[in-house]
């Protein structure tokens, strides 16, 4: 796992903790979500719970492996768990971000005591290794930490290094959450690169299937250019692809510039 990636991580957790610590009323409603404060808390506490045990080698059921099977998963787990006070979550959130690097790092090295290495784990969305776990749990903090922080008026934590950091899992799970129903007749050759020197990749579809690969695709039919962090919160369903057209935080160039608009519709928000 990157250095970096691990900096990160113990960081966006750290961050969201300064958010939840002094928050007295944790029932506030998060804009765009059914769930509170609390309740996004218990969630982020749980999910860090989770993916420190997936790092330590442990399986946990979580889901079929679909984006369709979280929201389901994610209520049953909730429901389960009756902390919602700020404090209490917001130390969870801390220590399991901590065991998850912990464990991940027991793994590597080979420590005694430690898990035997596995080059994939099950996880809510599929088979991964530890650093596209890493970066799964980065992302999925980075979401759910955003929605905290437009719930409390503060500021949020993206910022385009993180975001950077979060592309090994959202190309891993792109295949994964395509839309069938938006893709089984497209064919395109899609280049996507992010502003200020970060990584480009391509996705290419055809037949119904949906290709990732690292780097753009020769001749792409459709090149996005994005600022960082309107990608990530795009990808994640945090934010409409026109309002950021509109901000000029993405444009499309290419022989067929019209399909840039279309990209974020072929996928459903893991």
């Amino acid at each position: 796992m990157p250095e970096p990636l691990r900096e990160a991580i113990r960081k966006t957790a750290e961050d969201i903790a300064t958010l939840l610590r002094g928050v007295s009323d944790t029932s506030v409603p998060v804009p765009g979500s059914a769930w509170t404060v609390g309740e996004a808390a218990a969630h982020l506490a749980l999910a860090n719970e989770l993916m420190a045990d997936l790092a330590a080698g442990h399986e946990r059921p979580y889901g079929d492996g679909t984006p369709e099977s979280l929201a389901p998963a994610n209520a049953r787990a909730l429901a389960a768990f009756g902390e919602r006070r700020a404090q209490p979550l917001a130390a969870m959130i801390v220590e399991q971000a901590e065991a998850f690097l912990v464990a991940a790092e027991r793994s590597r090295t080979g420590r005694p005591g430690a898990a035997a290495d596995r080059s994939a784990l099950i996880t809510p969305l599929g088979p991964m290794d530890r650093a596209v776990l890493a970066s799964y749990l980065l992302t999925h903090m980075l979401g759910h930490g955003h929605d905290l922080a437009r719930a409390l008026r503060r500021p949020h934590m993206i910022d385009d290094g993180r975001v950077a950091l979060c592309v090994p899992f959202l190309l891993r799970v792109m295949p994964r959450v395509a839309d069938t129903a938006a893709t089984t007749r497209l064919t395109a050759r899609y280049g996507v690169r992010l502003r200020g020197g970060g990584p480009a990749f391509g996705v290419t579809l055809a037949d119904g299937t949906v290709t990732v690969t690292e780097g753009p695709p020769e001749r792409p039919d459709c090149t996005v250019v994005i600022d960082p962090v309107a990608f990530l919160l795009i990808a994640l369903g945090r934010r409409d692809t026109w309002r950021a057209m509109a901000r000029g935080q993405v444009f499309a160039v290419g022989r067929k510039p019209w399909l840039g608009p279309r990209f974020p519709s072929l996928f459903v928000a893991p």
